[in-house]
């Protein structure tokens, strides 16, 4: 069995999607999701699933460094063989990535382009005809991973709501394969 950690700060709709996609797993067991943000809706959705929440609030820290040093504690004792972000709004610092051997995240463009916060709506508002999602291996440089998927499609034409919308989609789909991917290997 292994064992994933999913990591979430609001609505939590990737983390839905992973643990419906992942429910019936034999092989794959989320067995913590945790948030920075006490009122997060994501709680709501690990809690439909029996999935155990850790709350651990970046605000209650001076700083980055001591936040990571915490949540790296925090999450060693559910030995994940994965960590997986699915909208975790903090950039992480070395101290929590080089301690874990495998963590990966989902961006709402095709990296290396729109890189960090507010990807989304600079995808939308480029010129581009083409837009779309990256799942990527967690490094010490924001977004800057290896490549483990990406969907695009034609974003020409489509409103701000469809474009969301497509972007959604892509990820509830290919966030969850890219997991099993990587553990059932």
């Amino acid at each position: 069995m292994k064992n994933i950690v999913i990591l979430f700060s609001g609505n939590g709709t990737n983390l839905e999607a992973i643990a419906k996609n992942l429910k019936d797993s034999k092989d794959i067991k989320i067995v913590c999701a945790l948030t920075n943000n006490k009122n997060a809706y994501g709680i709501i959705r690990a809690k439909k699933f029996n999935i155990k929440v850790e709350i651990l609030e970046h605000t209650k820290f001076k700083t980055r460094k001591e936040y990571d040093k915490a949540l790296v504690e925090l999450l060693k004792p559910y030995k994940p063989d994965l960590i997986v972000l699915a909208g975790f709004m903090r950039i992480l610092t070395p101290i929590f990535v080089d301690s874990f051997e495998l963590i990966i995240n989902i961006h709402p463009s095709l990296l290396p382009l729109f890189k960090g916060a507010k990807a989304i709506e600079r995808s939308f508002q480029s010129d581009m005809k083409a837009a779309g999602v990256t799942v990527h291996q967690v490094s010490n440089e924001l977004d800057s991973g290896r490549i483990l998927a990406q969907e695009c499609f034609n974003s020409s034409g489509l409103t701000w709501e469809e474009f969301n919308n497509k972007i959604k989609e892509i990820e509830h789909r290919i966030y969850p394969k890219v997991i099993r991917d990587l553990l059932t290997k």
